[in-house]
Formats: C-alpha cells, sequence, structure tokens
C-alpha cells in the first residue's frame, strides 16, 4: 500500500538558534513517505544559510518578505505537493512516532480535515502547553480554551486527556492538515498576521464539512512564545482584535447584532482588569484592537462573504454551551474536566 504523501512545513523567521535546537528532532521522524521544508520569512540574520549548510537535503522556500503565519503558510503551500501538510512551528520539539498515529486516524475518515496531537510544554514536559494542548473548544460567548488549559490554568498531563476525539479547533503550533481541506476552506486569513488564525480555518472547515480532532497517541513539546512573548502588548492587541473579527466572519447574521457589543462590553472589562494589574500598556493594547476593529468594521463585515454557509452553534462540534467566563472566574472551575 502507498503511503500519502507528508510534507512538514516550518514557518521561520529569524532565531536561527532555534532551528539548531528543534529542528533534529524532525529530522528523526520514522514515517517514511515525508518531506520537510523551511518557509522563511525574509529572515534577516543567516538562517537561510545555516540551513543550507547543515542540511543541504531540506527543502528551503524563501519568502519576500515577513507574511506572517497566516500570510507565510498561504504562500508556502500554494508550492507543496502532498496528501497532508504539518505546519510545525520552529520552536516544537517530536517524538520519532509522531505522525503515523494521526495520518491513520485521517485515512480512516475523508471528513477529517485537521488534527492536532498532545501538545506538552517543552520546559515542563508533564504539563499541557498553553497553545493547544488537548485540542481546543470554544464558549457560547466565543472565549476560547483547551482540553487542559482554562485561560490562564494549566493542567499536569496524568492521561487524563488520553482519548482522542472531536474537537472545535487544532493548535497551529503543530497542525496536521488535509491539503484539499486546507484550499476548500480558502486557507487562512491573512487579515489576522498572526494569533487565532487557526481558530478561524478550523471554524470554516467545519462549515465546509470537515471535522476537527485531538489525536493522543501523538505527542510533541512545545517552548512557546518565541516570536511574541506572552507578556508583549503586541500579542493582547493581536489577540482580542483577531476575535472579534473571527467572531464577525463566521457567526451567523442572526446573533451578531447582539453578540459583537457584548463582547466588546466584555472586553473593555478586561481592560480595566489589566490597569488593576498594573498593566497599562496590555489595557491600552484592548482599546488599540476595538479602535482597529471599529473603524474597519465595513470593510471587516465584508469578509463574511466566503462562499461558506454560516452554521449556528447546534451544528458545530467543540462548542461548550456555557460561559468559560461565569465557571472559571466565578465558579473557580480550574480544570477541563470540571466544566
Amino acid at each position: 500500500m502507498n503511503l500519502p504523501k507528508v510534507a512538514v512545513v516550518i514557518i521561520h523567521w529569524n532565531n536561527v538558534y532555534l532551528l539548531e535546537k528543534f529542528l533534529p528532532s524532525v529530522l528523526q521522524s520514522t514515517y517514511k513517505n515525508l518531506e520537510i521544508i523551511v518557509a522563511d520569512n525574509a529572515s534577516t540574520d543567516n538562517s537561510v544559510q545555516w540551513l543550507k549548510e547543515h542540511y543541504p537535503s531540506i527543502r528551503i522556500i524563501q519568502l519576500d518578505k515577513n507574511y506572517g503565519y497566516a500570510g507565510g503558510y498561504n504562500r508556502a503551500l500554494k508550492e507543496v505537493k502532498a496528501d497532508y501538510f504539518v505546519l510545525l512551528n520552529n520552536d516544537v520539539s517530536v517524538t520519532p512516532n509522531w505522525i503515523e498515529p494521526i495520518v491513520n486516524l485521517m485515512e480512516s475518515d475523508t471528513s477529517i480535515g485537521s488534527v492536532q496531537p498532545k501538545l506538552l510544554q517543552f520546559n515542563q514536559q508533564d504539563h499541557f502547553e498553553y497553545a493547544g494542548a488537548a485540542g481546543g473548544f470554544i464558549d457560547k460567548l466565543g472565549y476560547v480554551c483547551c482540553r487542559g488549559r482554562l485561560f490562564e490554568a494549566i493542567e499536569k498531563d496524568e492521561n487524563q486527556y488520553d482519548d482522542s476525539r472531536e474537537v472545535f479547533w487544532s493548535s497551529g503550533a503543530c497542525m496536521f492538515v488535509r491539503a484539499k481541506a486546507f484550499f476548500e476552506a480558502g486557507g487562512f486569513d491573512e487579515h489576522f498576521f498572526a494569533h487565532m488564525e487557526e481558530i478561524d480555518l478550523c471554524w470554516r472547515m467545519q462549515q465546509a464539512n470537515y471535522k476537527i480532532w485531538y489525536c493522543a497517541e501523538s505527542k510533541v513539546y512545545h517552548l512557546g512564545g518565541s516570536t511574541l512573548q506572552k507578556g508583549n502588548p503586541q500579542k493582547t492587541y493581536l489577540n482580542f482584535r483577531n476575535s472579534l473579527l473571527m467572531l464577525l466572519k463566521n457567526m451567523p447574521a442572526s446573533k451578531l447584532w447582539w453578540f459583537i457589543p457584548f463582547r466588546s462590553f466584555l472586553d473593555l472589562l478586561s481592560s480595566f482588569f489589566f490597569l488593576m494589574r498594573s498593566e497599562p500598556k496590555h489595557s491600552w493594547a484592548v482599546h488599540r484592537a476595538h479602535a482597529d476593529f471599529y473603524f474597519k468594521l465595513g470593510f471587516w463585515f465584508k469578509l463574511r462573504n466566503n462562499g461558506l454557509p454560516k452554521k449556528d452553534w447546534k451544528s458545530l462540534n467543540g462548542v461548550y454551551p456555557k460561559s468559560l467566563i461565569h465557571q472559571h472566574f466565578i465558579n473557580k472551575v480550574e480544570k477541563f474536566s470540571d466544566l
């Protein structure tokens, strides 16, 4: 039987030390029909030269400028021929047989559009990692979480999420995507630049009748924060703006009239909490995000016209039917399994 072609595509920009540290584990992958590609977002350090000298067998796709995560992948993947893309951050360490379980899962059901492995912390390997943990969910107010991570509360991996299952979104840190599904859903929205673009893509893949899965049999370790550190106000700006943009693009029109204003009110409360914690730059980032969103509302609204149906929550998988904010901050729920 011919193995499906898998292309691991690593988006990269500067920080050559990350390639030195994490690329060797990828090269030890045991999957046979595999191509490893580095898509370079016009690095200004010696990343490309280092790759050519140390790993001449690795294909390099050199982009003419830094298009971010979304734009970089959109351009790179047009040049890749494979059945499955693996979108892998340059700060992820993988295990030798991390590919086989996911390919087997996706081959068993052609309606599966994307799968993520178990995502653990590189520096604390018995704990889940913030950016994806054991698969992503979204609540009725559009807030996202993961099995293994509620807001800032991160769980220890005690095998509590060793069941593979459908989820709402798969992590962009290590995202297996059926090539056909990626292009049918329209690829990444480059207006996001970075952060939450994978959730938007998974939402659109569900609208195109594909499923999103988490595969517990595959395991990787993510360093995290290598491009934008967690405390960077720009990350706060992108997360708040892109969250509103994602909701505007994908929610049914019948809900938008109250949903977006209510989320904006909750975001305003978040800006006050930042001030109370003596983080004025993050508070201002929330206001910048809303200014960008509302001043360009007419432009953003046009992005809804993507040819995909705007399905109600009830027809989507991985939607938590209550409020995560209420459960976590009022009821003090710390673990996804206790929701």
